[in-house]
């Protein structure tokens, strides 16, 4: 491995994009894992960025240029300009479909992509539905052309394990590693989210979901794949756990654990891992902070999303970087707005967790389309990658 030069890195990453794989499962096929632990592959990403290992040893050891977010981490979900997505090329002079907004988001700047499903509009090149070998094909050809970088999709994990979810999950790992993809995962809470009244909330809810998500994080292990789950406010409200029971049988309090503090706790650190939404945990911590403790008393206990993420590192690759403005008279305590222009501290959470080469920050703007301004979702996505370019930490 001494004699490993630029150029051959070059080569392996340039045949791993021909193949399908990402550059750890190349190198781990051709040149076994101790070429993998030469480049930091085994506890980092796996992708060769533009600038070579240099560049790639100076993020993971922080970046010398004292920007927050290295130019090759800064991303966004697809989510964000669904509108654009969805576009009907034919009725519309702006960018339209997976192959323009991805050649407009890499001349904006971004580097990392996060899917949100594989639909289009049909009129768009490749057709309606891209989540098939040969559309994650043509779409690995878009990433690779524009300079971007796929790091995972938004989809479904199934509730439950027989042969037909087996066949399923194991055809979204296939599509994944044609994108190149680290991460597989979804946008939703493990259980059902919880903004449906009483569901999710009880500790024997959480305890159902364990050994599917340990099982299909081993599944996606076997693929070279990290499975992950997104949260939304209520992944971290509290655990009703203990306390006396109601009529029904089910506990009435909390022993103050939260929900997806739980569910960290119980699930196989090597198989199951975590997208932050960050603005989301933020709104936790705002919503969320007494609980009813089993002797009937309120107890104060504010969530601590840098804190929690920097006392389970590993467990956390990827974050939405999403922006809040504060609003007294919004329940959940902030307005959603485009990135640089809210008053999340998003400098001091990243310095707080630290190991700046494994974050992966994907921009996410709810409410960024508009019927009304047909161009503001990519307006919005040029705005907000200055802002998040400009940050220093």
């Amino acid at each position: 491995m001494d004699d490993l030069t630029h150029q051959d890195e070059e080569d392996a990453r340039v045949l791993g994009r021909k193949l399908g794989l990402s550059r750890r499962q190349l190198l781990a096929a051709t040149t076994g894992m101790a070429a993998a632990a030469m480049f930091g592959l085994g506890t980092g990403h796996a992708h060769a960025h533009s600038g070579g290992a240099a560049a790639g040893l100076a993020a993971a050891k922080g970046g010398s240029n004292g920007v927050l977010f290295p130019p090759a981490k800064r991303g966004i979900i697809l989510y964000t300009v669904r509108d654009a997505v969805g576009r009907n090329p034919l009725t519309s002079d702006l960018p339209s479909g997976f192959k323009e907004v991805l050649a407009e988001l890499s001349r904006i700047g971004y580097k990392q992509i996060e899917f949100a499903g594989y639909t289009q509009n049909a009129n768009s090149a490749g057709g309606a539905n891209m989540g098939t070998v040969a559309g994650a094909q043509q779409l690995r050809a878009w990433l690779d052309g524009n300079g971007l970088e796929a790091e995972g999709n938004h989809g479904s994990i199934p509730a439950t394990v027989n042969a037909t979810t087996i066949a399923d999950f194991d055809a979204q790992c296939q599509i994944a590693n044609i994108l190149g993809f680290d991460h597989i995962g979804t946008g939703m809470d493990p259980v059902a989210p919880g903004w449906v009244p009483g569901v999710g909330v009880y500790k024997s809810e959480w305890d159902a979901t364990l050994d599917a998500w340990n099982f299909w994080g081993a599944r996606a292990r076997s693929h070279g794949l990290k499975l992950y789950t997104h949260n939304h406010q209520h992944g971290y409200d509290f655990l009703i756990d203990s306390g006396p029971l109601d009529d029904a049988g089910r506990p009435t309090r909390s022993s103050g654990i939260r929900r997806l503090e739980y569910f960290l706790e119980n699930t196989d650190p090597s198989g199951v891992y975590f997208e932050l939404d960050i603005y989301w945990a933020h709104v936790a911590q705002h919503m969320f902070d007494t609980y009813t403790a089993p002797d009937g008393s309120s107890v104060s206990s504010v969530f601590d999303p840098a804190g929690l993420v920097a006392a389970n590192s590993k467990r956390f690759p990827l974050f939405h970087a999403k922006d809040g403005r504060l609003n007294a008279a919004n329940p959940l305590g902030y307005d959603i707005v485009p990135f640089g222009q809210g008053d999340i501290d998003f400098t001091t959470f990243f310095q707080r967790i630290g190991n700046k080469g494994y974050r992966n920050p994907m921009w996410e703007q709810d409410n960024a389309p508009s019927g009304a301004v047909p161009a503001q979702s990519l307006q919005n996505a040029a705005s907000s990658y200055q802002a998040l370019a400009a940050l220093r930490g």
